[in-house]
């Protein structure tokens, strides 16, 4: 039993000491440099920003779209391409963010 705590406690203590260590926000240093002397972490926001925003505009339509199959069928009504819309959409969602949050 003696045992058993030991190793517990030096695997709770592993577990912290591995989560205390990870890395803080990048900072422009932490990333190389392109070989035409561009920052290579603005080029990859620059890429990441003009992706959000392609998505953004793709989310948007296919909002106006759900919008719409929405407000033509009933109340009752409810189609396969609409639940893959909101799936899309979802997912859409979840790409910008994580987009977002990368930095």
């Amino acid at each position: 039993m003696k045992r058993f705590r030991w190793f517990a406690l030096t695997a709770l203590l592993a577990a912290v000491a591995a989560t205390a260590q990870q890395p803080g926000p990048r900072r422009e240093d932490d990333f190389p440099r392109l070989p035409d002397g561009r920052s290579q972490l603005e080029e990859i926001l620059k890429a990441d920003h003009n992706a959000s925003l392609k998505d953004a505009a793709e989310l948007v339509r296919l909002s106006e779209e759900l919008k719409l199959e929405l407000e033509k069928s009933g109340r009752h009504v409810l189609s396969l391409g609409m639940i893959k819309k909101t799936e899309e959409i979802e997912k859409l969602a979840k790409r910008i963010r994580s987009r977002l949050k990368r930095y």
